[in-house]
C-alpha cells in the first residue's frame, strides 16, 4: 500500500493537536506494519497484537515529540521493538516471582464470561444482531466494547477496571470499532 507522506505528516500534526480522527488515521494506516513486525519476532497473534495496541498507547502518548524529519513508520518500530524488551523484561522477573497459596487459589476462581441471563432475553432484533456481531471479537475488545459503550464507563474508569493505561484502552476502543464495523459490513 503506498503511503501518502503529505497526508501522514498533516495528520501527525493534527494528532499534535488533539484530534482524535487524526490518532484513527496514524492507528489504521500503520496498525498492520507494526502488527506484522511483531508477529515476525513473536510468532504469537495474541502477544503480537497486545505489543502493538502498547505501542500505539505509547506513541500516541509521545506523539509530541515525534520530529518529521524522520518517517513515522521507523519512529513506531523503534517504539514496539522497545516495548517488546520491556516485555520480555517483565516476563522474565515474573518468571522468578514466587506466588502464595491464597494467589493460587484466586487464580482458580476466575470469573465467567459466558452471556448473562440478560444478554438470553434481548429480543430486539437490531440489538441482538449486534450483540451476535460483538461476540465475534476478541474478549479483550468484547470487554472494552461492553465497559464503554453497553455499562457507560469513561476512558479512566475503564482504565482501572482493566488495569491498563488510558492511552491503551482509547487505542483497544478504536481497534475494536474498526474491527467491528468490517464484521458488521460482512454480514
Amino acid at each position: 500500500m503506498e503511503i501518502n507522506k503529505d497526508k501522514v505528516l498533516k495528520n501527525i500534526q493534527l494528532a499534535k493537536e488533539g484530534n482524535q480522527i487524526s490518532f484513527n488515521f496514524l492507528l489504521d494506516t500503520f496498525w498492520s506494519s507494526v502488527y506484522h513486525y511483531q508477529l515476525s519476532k513473536i510468532k504469537n497473534d495474541n502477544d503480537a497484537e497486545d505489543i502493538t495496541i502498547r505501542t500505539f498507547s505509547k506513541a500516541f502518548d509521545k506523539i509530541t515529540t515525534f520530529n518529521e524529519a524522520y518517517e513515522f513508520k521507523t519512529w513506531l518500530i523503534s517504539i514496539s521493538k522497545n516495548v517488546y524488551i520491556d516485555s520480555l523484561r517483565k516476563k522474565k522477573t515474573s518468571l522468578l516471582t514466587e506466588t502464595t497459596k491464597e494467589q493460587e487459589e484466586a487464580a482458580f476462581r476466575i470469573i465467567d464470561n459466558a452471556p448473562s441471563p440478560e444478554d438470553k432475553i434481548i429480543t430486539e432484533q437490531n440489538l441482538a444482531k449486534l450483540l451476535r456481531d460483538i461476540k465475534k471479537l476478541n474478549p479483550k475488545y468484547q470487554e472494552v466494547i461492553n465497559l464503554r459503550f453497553f455499562q457507560e464507563l469513561s476512558y479512566k474508569e475503564i482504565s482501572e477496571n482493566i488495569g491498563e493505561p488510558i492511552n491503551n484502552v482509547k487505542v483497544k476502543l478504536l481497534r475494536a470499532k474498526k474491527l467491528l464495523a468490517e464484521i458488521i459490513k460482512k454480514s
